[in-house]
Protein backbone atom coordinates (compact mmCIF):
# COMPACT_ATOMS: atom_id res chain seq x y z
CA UNK A 1 0.00 0.00 0.00
CA UNK A 2 2.95 2.34 0.56
CA UNK A 3 3.77 1.96 -3.14
CA UNK A 4 0.28 3.13 -4.03
CA UNK A 5 0.68 6.20 -1.82
CA UNK A 6 3.94 7.20 -3.49
CA UNK A 7 2.40 6.59 -6.88
CA UNK A 8 -0.59 8.83 -6.23
CA UNK A 9 1.58 11.69 -5.08
CA UNK A 10 3.89 11.50 -8.06
CA UNK A 11 1.46 11.14 -10.96
CA UNK A 12 -0.98 14.00 -10.49
CA UNK A 13 -1.67 15.76 -13.76
CA UNK A 14 -2.12 19.52 -13.65
CA UNK A 15 -5.56 19.67 -15.23
CA UNK A 16 -6.64 22.59 -13.11
CA UNK A 17 -8.50 24.59 -15.74
CA UNK A 18 -11.63 22.45 -16.05
CA UNK A 19 -14.95 22.79 -14.29
CA UNK A 20 -15.18 22.08 -10.58
CA UNK A 21 -18.09 19.83 -11.52
CA UNK A 22 -15.79 17.71 -13.68
CA UNK A 23 -15.52 14.04 -12.71
CA UNK A 24 -13.98 10.94 -14.24
CA UNK A 25 -14.89 7.27 -13.80
CA UNK A 26 -13.15 4.09 -14.99
CA UNK A 27 -14.34 0.48 -15.07
CA UNK A 28 -11.53 -1.84 -16.14
CA UNK A 29 -11.18 -5.62 -16.54
CA UNK A 30 -7.67 -7.06 -16.57
CA UNK A 31 -7.69 -9.42 -19.54
CA UNK A 32 -5.03 -11.67 -18.01
CA UNK A 33 -6.43 -12.23 -14.50
CA UNK A 34 -10.07 -11.22 -15.04
CA UNK A 35 -9.90 -8.87 -12.05
CA UNK A 36 -12.16 -5.83 -12.12
CA UNK A 37 -11.10 -2.38 -10.94
CA UNK A 38 -12.95 0.92 -10.63
CA UNK A 39 -11.52 4.42 -10.20
CA UNK A 40 -13.51 7.60 -9.58
CA UNK A 41 -12.30 11.19 -9.25
CA UNK A 42 -14.97 13.28 -7.53
CA UNK A 43 -14.29 16.90 -8.46
CA UNK A 44 -16.18 19.41 -6.37
CA UNK A 45 -15.89 22.25 -3.85
CA UNK A 46 -13.62 21.52 -0.90
CA UNK A 47 -16.09 22.80 1.69
CA UNK A 48 -18.43 19.86 1.06
CA UNK A 49 -18.61 17.67 4.18
CA UNK A 50 -17.96 14.37 2.39
CA UNK A 51 -18.03 10.99 4.08
CA UNK A 52 -18.22 7.24 3.55
CA UNK A 53 -21.42 5.53 4.67
CA UNK A 54 -21.60 1.80 5.41
CA UNK A 55 -25.10 0.34 5.47
CA UNK A 56 -25.49 -3.22 6.84
CA UNK A 57 -27.42 -6.07 5.27
CA UNK A 58 -31.03 -6.58 6.34
CA UNK A 59 -33.59 -9.22 5.37
CA UNK A 60 -34.52 -7.25 2.28
CA UNK A 61 -31.55 -4.96 1.64
CA UNK A 62 -27.96 -5.61 0.56
CA UNK A 63 -24.98 -4.35 2.52
CA UNK A 64 -23.35 -1.41 0.74
CA UNK A 65 -20.93 1.46 1.08
CA UNK A 66 -21.31 4.80 -0.61
CA UNK A 67 -19.46 8.09 -0.69
CA UNK A 68 -20.98 11.54 -0.93
CA UNK A 69 -22.41 14.29 1.27
CA UNK A 70 -25.74 15.67 2.54
CA UNK A 71 -27.22 12.16 2.83
CA UNK A 72 -26.82 11.60 -0.90
CA UNK A 73 -24.74 8.83 -2.49
CA UNK A 74 -22.54 10.18 -5.26
CA UNK A 75 -21.28 6.64 -5.91
CA UNK A 76 -20.59 3.35 -4.20
CA UNK A 77 -20.56 -0.46 -4.28
CA UNK A 78 -22.55 -3.21 -2.57
CA UNK A 79 -21.79 -6.70 -1.28
CA UNK A 80 -22.93 -8.24 -4.58
CA UNK A 81 -20.21 -6.33 -6.42
CA UNK A 82 -22.49 -3.78 -8.10
CA UNK A 83 -20.89 -0.36 -8.51
CA UNK A 84 -22.31 2.96 -9.64
CA UNK A 85 -21.19 6.54 -10.07
CA UNK A 86 -22.35 9.64 -11.92
CA UNK A 87 -20.94 12.66 -13.73
CA UNK A 88 -22.40 15.96 -14.85
CA UNK A 89 -23.21 16.42 -18.57
CA UNK A 90 -24.71 19.24 -20.64
CA UNK A 91 -28.37 19.94 -19.92
CA UNK A 92 -30.79 17.59 -21.67
CA UNK A 93 -34.52 16.99 -21.92
CA UNK A 94 -35.94 14.16 -19.81
CA UNK A 95 -38.17 11.52 -21.44
CA UNK A 96 -41.88 12.24 -21.11
CA UNK A 97 -43.28 10.78 -17.92
CA UNK A 98 -39.91 10.62 -16.13
CA UNK A 99 -38.73 12.76 -13.22
CA UNK A 100 -35.49 13.57 -11.43
CA UNK A 101 -34.13 11.69 -8.42
CA UNK A 102 -36.03 11.77 -5.16
CA UNK A 103 -34.19 11.16 -1.91
CA UNK A 104 -31.06 9.03 -1.81
CA UNK A 105 -31.75 7.02 -4.95
CA UNK A 106 -28.14 5.82 -5.23
CA UNK A 107 -28.42 4.13 -1.86
CA UNK A 108 -31.71 2.54 -2.94
CA UNK A 109 -30.10 1.11 -6.07
CA UNK A 110 -27.24 -0.43 -4.09
CA UNK A 111 -29.66 -1.77 -1.49
CA UNK A 112 -31.89 -3.51 -4.02
CA UNK A 113 -29.82 -4.48 -7.09
CA UNK A 114 -27.10 -7.07 -7.70
CA UNK A 115 -26.28 -6.57 -11.37
CA UNK A 116 -26.08 -3.84 -13.99
CA UNK A 117 -29.27 -5.04 -15.64
CA UNK A 118 -31.14 -4.99 -12.34
CA UNK A 119 -29.93 -1.44 -11.66
CA UNK A 120 -31.11 -0.19 -15.06
CA UNK A 121 -34.45 -1.94 -14.55
CA UNK A 122 -34.72 -0.26 -11.14
CA UNK A 123 -34.27 3.17 -12.74
CA UNK A 124 -37.09 2.31 -15.13
CA UNK A 125 -39.33 1.08 -12.31
CA UNK A 126 -38.97 4.48 -10.62
CA UNK A 127 -39.35 6.32 -13.94
CA UNK A 128 -36.14 8.15 -13.09
CA UNK A 129 -34.08 10.14 -15.58
CA UNK A 130 -31.36 12.75 -15.15
CA UNK A 131 -31.35 15.93 -17.21
CA UNK A 132 -27.80 17.07 -16.42
CA UNK A 133 -25.80 13.89 -15.74
CA UNK A 134 -25.18 10.31 -16.77
CA UNK A 135 -24.58 7.21 -14.67
CA UNK A 136 -22.18 4.29 -14.90
CA UNK A 137 -23.05 0.86 -13.52
CA UNK A 138 -20.58 -2.01 -13.32
CA UNK A 139 -20.76 -5.42 -11.67
CA UNK A 140 -18.55 -8.33 -10.69
CA UNK A 141 -19.57 -10.29 -13.80
CA UNK A 142 -17.70 -7.99 -16.20
CA UNK A 143 -20.75 -6.04 -17.33
CA UNK A 144 -20.63 -2.24 -17.35
CA UNK A 145 -22.89 0.36 -18.93
CA UNK A 146 -23.37 4.11 -18.98
CA UNK A 147 -26.97 5.31 -18.97
CA UNK A 148 -27.65 8.66 -20.62
CA UNK A 149 -30.75 10.66 -21.47
CA UNK A 150 -30.40 12.52 -24.78
CA UNK A 151 -33.11 14.69 -26.32
CA UNK A 152 -35.84 13.00 -24.33
CA UNK A 153 -34.61 9.46 -25.03
CA UNK A 154 -32.70 6.98 -22.89
CA UNK A 155 -29.50 5.64 -24.44
CA UNK A 156 -27.09 3.03 -23.12
CA UNK A 157 -23.37 2.72 -23.84
CA UNK A 158 -21.91 -0.72 -23.10
CA UNK A 159 -18.37 -1.70 -22.22
CA UNK A 160 -16.15 -2.42 -25.22
CA UNK A 161 -13.22 -4.76 -25.02
CA UNK A 162 -12.15 -4.45 -21.38
CA UNK A 163 -12.89 -0.88 -20.37
CA UNK A 164 -15.48 1.85 -20.01
CA UNK A 165 -14.60 5.48 -19.26
CA UNK A 166 -16.97 8.32 -18.41
CA UNK A 167 -16.28 12.02 -17.92
CA UNK A 168 -18.55 14.99 -18.66
CA UNK A 169 -19.78 14.61 -22.20
CA UNK A 170 -22.46 12.26 -23.50
CA UNK A 171 -20.77 9.19 -24.95
CA UNK A 172 -23.78 8.20 -27.04
CA UNK A 173 -23.94 11.62 -28.65
CA UNK A 174 -20.25 12.08 -29.46
CA UNK A 175 -18.33 10.23 -32.20
CA UNK A 176 -15.12 8.77 -30.80
CA UNK A 177 -12.94 10.76 -33.19
CA UNK A 178 -14.66 13.96 -32.03
CA UNK A 179 -13.93 13.52 -28.33
CA UNK A 180 -12.08 16.56 -27.04
CA UNK A 181 -12.24 16.12 -23.24
CA UNK A 182 -8.56 16.08 -22.18
CA UNK A 183 -9.30 13.97 -19.09
CA UNK A 184 -11.05 11.28 -21.12
CA UNK A 185 -8.30 11.24 -23.73
CA UNK A 186 -5.54 11.02 -21.10
CA UNK A 187 -7.25 8.15 -19.31
CA UNK A 188 -8.09 6.27 -22.49
CA UNK A 189 -4.53 6.58 -23.80
CA UNK A 190 -3.15 5.08 -20.59
CA UNK A 191 -5.66 2.22 -20.58
CA UNK A 192 -4.78 1.36 -24.18
CA UNK A 193 -1.13 1.30 -23.18
CA UNK A 194 -1.90 -1.08 -20.33
CA UNK A 195 -3.87 -3.36 -22.61
CA UNK A 196 -1.00 -3.54 -25.07
CA UNK A 197 1.40 -4.72 -22.36
CA UNK A 198 -0.13 -8.22 -22.53
CA UNK A 199 0.86 -8.77 -18.90
CA UNK A 200 -1.30 -8.66 -15.74
CA UNK A 201 -2.58 -5.18 -14.84
CA UNK A 202 -2.84 -4.54 -11.11
CA UNK A 203 -4.71 -2.12 -8.87
CA UNK A 204 -1.87 0.39 -8.88
CA UNK A 205 -1.63 0.51 -12.68
CA UNK A 206 -5.33 1.23 -13.13
CA UNK A 207 -5.09 3.88 -10.41
CA UNK A 208 -2.32 5.43 -12.51
CA UNK A 209 -4.77 5.87 -15.37
CA UNK A 210 -7.23 7.61 -13.07
CA UNK A 211 -4.51 9.91 -11.78
CA UNK A 212 -4.18 11.34 -15.29
CA UNK A 213 -7.40 13.28 -14.67
CA UNK A 214 -6.94 14.64 -11.17
CA UNK A 215 -7.91 18.29 -10.67
CA UNK A 216 -5.48 20.33 -8.59
CA UNK A 217 -6.99 22.81 -6.07
CA UNK A 218 -7.95 26.29 -7.20
CA UNK A 219 -10.33 29.05 -6.15
CA UNK A 220 -13.30 30.57 -7.90
CA UNK A 221 -13.66 34.32 -8.31
CA UNK A 222 -15.71 34.26 -5.12
CA UNK A 223 -12.86 32.62 -3.22
CA UNK A 224 -14.41 29.15 -2.94
CA UNK A 225 -11.79 26.40 -3.30
CA UNK A 226 -12.33 23.19 -5.21
CA UNK A 227 -10.69 20.42 -7.20
CA UNK A 228 -10.57 16.66 -6.78
CA UNK A 229 -12.43 16.29 -3.50
CA UNK A 230 -11.64 12.60 -3.27
CA UNK A 231 -10.53 9.68 -5.42
CA UNK A 232 -11.94 6.22 -4.79
CA UNK A 233 -10.29 3.00 -5.93
CA UNK A 234 -12.35 -0.20 -5.77
CA UNK A 235 -11.12 -3.72 -6.43
CA UNK A 236 -14.50 -5.30 -7.16
CA UNK A 237 -13.08 -8.81 -7.44
CA UNK A 238 -11.43 -8.83 -4.00
CA UNK A 239 -13.80 -6.22 -2.50
CA UNK A 240 -11.18 -3.71 -1.37
CA UNK A 241 -11.66 0.04 -1.25
CA UNK A 242 -9.12 2.85 -0.99
CA UNK A 243 -10.18 6.49 -0.84
CA UNK A 244 -7.81 9.47 -0.91
CA UNK A 245 -9.18 12.80 0.29
CA UNK A 246 -8.16 16.11 -1.31
CA UNK A 247 -5.09 14.60 -3.05
CA UNK A 248 -3.47 14.06 0.34
CA UNK A 249 -1.98 10.59 0.88
CA UNK A 250 -2.00 11.17 4.63
CA UNK A 251 -5.81 11.29 4.36
CA UNK A 252 -6.27 7.79 3.00
CA UNK A 253 -9.04 5.41 4.03
CA UNK A 254 -8.56 1.69 3.32
CA UNK A 255 -11.29 -0.90 3.82
CA UNK A 256 -11.69 -4.62 3.38
CA UNK A 257 -15.31 -4.48 2.30
CA UNK A 258 -16.08 -8.13 2.99
CA UNK A 259 -14.94 -7.67 6.58
CA UNK A 260 -16.74 -4.34 6.93
CA UNK A 261 -20.02 -5.79 5.65
CA UNK A 262 -19.66 -8.91 7.80
CA UNK A 263 -19.69 -6.77 10.95
CA UNK A 264 -23.28 -5.85 10.21
CA UNK A 265 -22.93 -2.37 11.64
CA UNK A 266 -23.98 0.98 10.26
CA UNK A 267 -20.99 3.30 10.18
CA UNK A 268 -20.30 6.83 8.98
CA UNK A 269 -16.66 7.66 8.20
CA UNK A 270 -16.05 11.43 7.86
CA UNK A 271 -13.41 12.41 5.33
CA UNK A 272 -10.99 14.86 6.91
Amino acid sequence: MKQLQIFLFSTICLLGTGSLWACSVIYYIDEVTGKIYVVNNEDYFYDAEAYLQIQPRTKKKLARIWYGWDDFAQGGVNEAGLFFDGAVTPQQKRPVGYSGPKGNFGDRILANCKTVEEAIAYLESEKLALDNAHMMFGDCFGNAKVVEWINGMRTIVSIKENRLVMTNFNLSDTPHDAISCPRFLAIDKELVRLQNLETPVDFKMVANAGAKALQTPRKTAEGREGGTLYTSFIDITDMKLILVYKLDNSKMTQLDLKAAFKKGKKRKIPLE
